[in-house]
């Protein structure tokens, strides 16, 4: 079986500047992956890497088996993206169902009319994320939370192999978090890999297959039970980092309180 994630000793520059430095690391099924670290980590720039929007100084990459520096725009095909919390002008007269739709141009290309298909699995994935009943709803009437779900329903629409998200929990109310992670939680269990940003681990170290922690350089990768340790949440946030367990459930104390 091809590995849904392949790194090899990536080193990606801005201006000059390492912003990633010799990353390796391979996820081999379809799961949910999350990375964490300080600000400046790379966090946001290893996923523009894996997408194909920047190019790496040196290295390998391959995302669903196909290698990222030949063929980004095949990549990309597969893979929905949330970016960090997006700005959709408020004057601007969306409706959700406009958004969400907007996820099905990554197969049909933009300028042609939406399908019967399109609407389906537009509809499909606004269910998905609680929100079926907002189909016909301005998209700027939503609270914050339920826009990330609407902005993650796009992401769902186009039928991914792979969702990246950066902060996707960012700002986002208590409920809509617990929809937003049940949603990747059943997303990954489904088969469709899943890489998410974070800058506060607790939430979501129960969910957690594998725990990628990002300092410019890989400074752990494995199960959150086998990684997480104060020695190595401390080398990784440069700073004193504690890790309280009751039973099986831990809580990481004094990491980054903003991504």
């Amino acid at each position: 079986m091809r590995p849904v994630i392949l790194l090899e000793n990536v080193t990606v520059a801005y201006n000059g500047e390492p912003a990633l430095m010799k990353i390796s690391f391979k996820v081999e099924e379809p799961s949910f992956l999350v990375v964490a670290g300080p600000n400046g980590a790379g966090k946001t720039t290893l996923l523009k890497t894996l997408l194909g929007l920047l190019k790496p100084i040196e290295g390998k990459i391959v995302v669903l088996g196909i290698n990222v520096l030949k063929n980004p725009l095949r990549v990309r095909k597969l893979v929905g993206y949330v970016p960090q919390r997006e700005r959709i002008d408020p004057s601007m007269p969306m409706l959700v169902k406009d958004v969400v739709l907007m996820g099905r141009t990554t197969k049909t290309g933009l300028g042609r009319l939406f399908t019967k298909e399109d609407i389906e699995a537009a509809k499909k994935a606004l269910e998905l994320v609680g929100l079926e009943e907002h189909w016909d709803e301005a998209f700027s009437h939503l609270s914050g939370g339920q826009q990330q779900r609407v902005l993650i329903a796009r992401a769902l629409a186009s039928n991914p192999k792979l969702l990246l998200l950066d902060e996707p929990l960012s700002g986002v109310d208590a409920l809509s978090q617990n929809v937003i992670l049940g949603v990747l939680r059943e997303m990954a269990d489904r088969g469709t890999g899943v890489v998410m940003v974070t800058h506060d681990l607790n939430p979501i170290l129960e969910l957690a297959d594998y725990i990628l922690l990002l300092n410019k350089r890989v400074v752990g990768f494995g199960r959150p039970n086998k990684i997480l340790s104060r020695e190595v949440l401390s080398e990784a946030y440069n700073r004193s980092v504690d890790i309280v367990r009751v039973g099986e459930t831990c809580f990481v104390l004094g990491g980054d309180s903003h991504a």
